[in-house]
């Protein structure tokens, strides 16, 4: 996405740490999960990139995560976790969450975008055949908007790009924040 907006970059590959991925603290509610998520990746890349004595370069970060009632719905560990997923989701409305966190070197900014989402009913043939196209595995809420599940999506208010997991209208309102040029 960031290609998509003319913003030259380079991925870097931070090795995670030990345990759980992204695990929920006990008492952190979703909003503040996300949020601290994607501010544990900006720092965790500032600190690799120094151990890696790499030069100093503004490092983006992002987090998204799927909230139904409160509720976090991570990334589906097997096939019936993603059915288990998909069924809680289908007919009804939830939120998706992004934040997008930059360190500058100097400073760490951030920003969140919120975006209702609604799914229109599904069959458990049809959650079934989406689990078969392998397509809800390593997604936050079992499923990627920018691919076969967007046939499932009837209403959204708020930022597709965000729903996709980078949120560009906030990415290069933060960006810019740091003195980076964006379009």
């Amino acid at each position: 996405m960031l290609t998509q907006i003319g913003l030259a970059h380079d991925v870097l590959r931070v090795p995670a740490p030990p345990g759980e991925d992204e695990p929920q603290h006990p008492g952190e509610s979703a909003a503040d999960y996300v949020q601290r998520t994607a501010r544990d990746k900006a720092l965790r890349g500032r600190d690799w990139m120094h151990s890696q004595a790499l030069p100093h370069l503004p490092l983006l970060a992002a987090d998204t995560t799927v909230i139904l009632d409160g509720a976090v719905l991570g990334k589906p560990a097997d096939r019936d976790d993603a059915m288990r997923i998909l069924r809680a989701l289908s007919g009804v409305a939830h939120e998706v969450h992004t934040a997008v966190a930059v360190w500058t070197g100097e400073q760490l900014l951030e920003a969140v975008s919120i975006t209702q989402v609604r799914m229109r009913t599904l069959s458990d043939d049809e959650i079934g055949r989406y689990c078969d196209s392998g397509e809800p595995y390593g997604k936050a809420g079992a499923y990627g908007i920018q691919g076969l599940a967007g046939t499932f999506i009837s209403h959204i208010s708020g930022s597709y790009t965000g729903v996709m997991g980078l949120p560009l209208y906030e990415t290069s309102n933060l960006l810019r924040s740091a003195g980076i040029q964006t379009p």
